[in-house]
């Protein structure tokens, strides 16, 4: 958590240098409803993280200590390990999240934004953590101690950031083992040769491996198969599941209910779903979704867009010597701030007594942490 917290001012860095570099070459990468909306999934993911990071770590503690076998926290050997150990686990967990429909509940998220940019980076599931680390637990057994195993997660999700990119062409000979842009391009897609491809963190050698990769040979278009049309970080979060308890509700028999939950996102009774036609294919790389914003509304949604991310990142890195209420009370105010901005860009009803409820619960929780 305070490894990807103190990334935060780097992560921004990068996000505007690229931002300056793709205008400069008359690129349209980013919009800024969209990316106000990126980050907010991320900002919502994180300090979902705040309240639950403690049971998890708890967790893998717990079935650490029926490890069978004792590794060294201090040995080199235990972190390449464990680096690699994590990576792998990486990628069953990533291809298990687009093939099992529950899991794909709790990753659409990242796939959503029909853009492409390192602010794509960012916008993340709530329980990705939650469901990585279950799926990490054999290396507790193994024995791969607590510490080594978090920050190698960390590490890995800090190299995924420079990836979510299109500045960056083929690297050569380095895109047979590692993964790199151009592999993670191809993974964003709704192309429907690119579906359910290259799922690998670190390293591409597995889906080399486990006939999971493909290639670039023809533009890519971003996005989901069924388009998310919202900018709401907290309705992102929530719409698969609403939408896996409208298919189990209208399941005929036990069968179909379970197969809605455990099979490909795409299967229906009748068959699954096939990718999206040419035609549509095409439309979407015309014209990506977005919701126009006012030029004074735009200055607004990016300036408190900058006061969220701050005050995200200094809840993340204070929140653990804060009284729990306290830290739940702070990560509602802040999240609050991400949901009301993604509706004041859609001019919903709802947006300016939330912004203004949100502005006035941020004085009052400054004011508590500052009187401690």
């Amino acid at each position: 958590m305070q490894l990807i917290a103190w990334s935060i001012p780097v992560f921004v860095a990068f996000i505007v240098l690229e931002y300056f570099l793709a205008r400069r070459a008359g690129r349209d990468l980013y919009r800024l409803s969209v990316s106000v909306s990126d980050v907010g999934c991320g900002v919502v993911q994180q300090l979902f993280g705040v309240l639950t990071a403690a049971g998890l770590a708890a967790l893998y503690f717990l079935v650490h200590e029926w490890r069978l076998f004792e590794l060294d926290a201090g040995a080199v050997t235990t972190w390449v390990f464990a680096l690699v150990a994590v990576d792998l686990i990486y990628y069953w967990w990533h291809r298990a999240s687009h093939e099992v429909g529950v899991l794909w509940a709790t990753h659409v998220v990242h796939h959503h934004s029909e853009d492409y940019n390192l602010a794509v980076a960012l916008r993340q599931g709530v329980f990705t953590a939650s469901t990585l680390v279950v799926f990490g637990l054999p290396l507790a057994l193994l024995g791969v101690p607590p510490l080594v195993f978090f920050v190698s997660k960390a590490i890995n999700s800090l190299y995924q950031f420079w990836i979510h990119t299109e500045m960056i062409g083929p690297l050569g000979p380095v895109e047979q083992v590692l993964n790199t842009p151009q592999h993670h391009r191809v993974h964003h897609a709704v192309n429907p040769r690119y579906l359910d491809k290259n799922y690998g963190g670190i390293l591409i050698v597995w889906d080399r491996l486990f006939g999971t990769f493909a290639p670039v040979d023809e533009p890519t278009v971003y996005g989901t198969t069924k388009r998310l049309r919202s900018l709401n970080p907290l309705w992102a979060q929530l719409e698969q599941f609403v939408e896996l308890g409208r298919r189990v509700r209208a399941g005929r028999n036990l069968r179909e209910r379970a197969l809605v939950l455990l099979a490909h996102p795409g299967w229906t009774p009748r068959g699954p779903t096939g990718p999206l036609p040419a035609a549509e294919l095409a439309a979407r790389a015309a014209a990506r979704w977005s919701a126009p914003v006012s030029r004074g509304m735009s200055v607004y949604i990016l300036l408190q867009a900058v006061v969220i991310v701050a005050a995200t990142m200094t809840v993340l890195i204070a929140a653990a010597a804060w009284p729990t209420w306290l830290a739940a009370l702070a990560c509602a105010t802040v999240a609050a701030g991400a949901v009301a901005l993604a509706g004041l860009a859609e001019r919903r009803r709802w947006a300016l007594p939330l912004e203004v409820g949100r502005l006035a619960a941020t004085v009052a929780v400054a004011g508590l942490v500052l009187g401690r």
